[in-house]
């Protein structure tokens, strides 16, 4: 089962045991609605712990953890992630896509032909940058911008870049 970051515990608050989380997500409002995640460092060993009370402030969720109720036992969260599992992600608006939906696409250049795979998506100040593997090994990275990629399309797993030798 695919698990999916959502959050990360940054500190404790206070000494009854609730949490700063980091939302990793655009929609952080939905901490306010879900009863549970998967707490731990990575997906797969994560573990499923309930929320008691969630509240949003100034860009992050304060959360209070089933068990966990002193800032001792809040201080051992510090550091993990909180993760989803799939059928929990929300559906996407169109013309928006999850980042995991975009690793594995592969890179078309203006005449139709392959010219790699999209192989992470980076978070730059500016905007997103998609890394592109070709087929020898060389990466490289193309702002994630319309004015470079004509076309997404997540059901033929494919990305259209009519301008891609302007990265080479």
């Amino acid at each position: 089962m695919n698990r999916y970051l959502t959050g990360t515990v940054l500190k404790p608050k206070g000494l009854k045991g609730e949490v700063k989380v980091l939302p990793v997500t655009d929609y952080p409002e939905r901490f306010l609605e879900r009863k549970a995640y998967f707490v731990g460092k990575t997906g797969d060993s994560a573990v499923l712990c309930k929320i008691v009370r969630a509240s949003l402030s100034k860009g992050f969720a304060w959360l209070f953890f089933e068990g966990i109720e002193s800032r001792e036992q809040a201080e051992a969260l510090c550091g993990m992630n909180l993760y989803i599992e799939e059928q929990e992600l929300q559906a996407m608006p169109q013309g928006r896509a999850y980042l995991h939906d975009l690793i594995g696409l592969a890179v078309l250049d203006g005449s139709g032909r392959e010219v790699g795979v999209v192989t992470d998506v980076l978070a730059m100040p500016a905007h997103e940058v998609y890394e592109v593997t070709m087929s020898g090994g060389r990466i490289v990275l193309l702002p994630a911008i319309e004015e470079f990629v004509e076309e997404i399309d997540t059901e033929k797993r494919l990305m259209v870049v009519p301008r891609f030798e302007e990265f080479l």
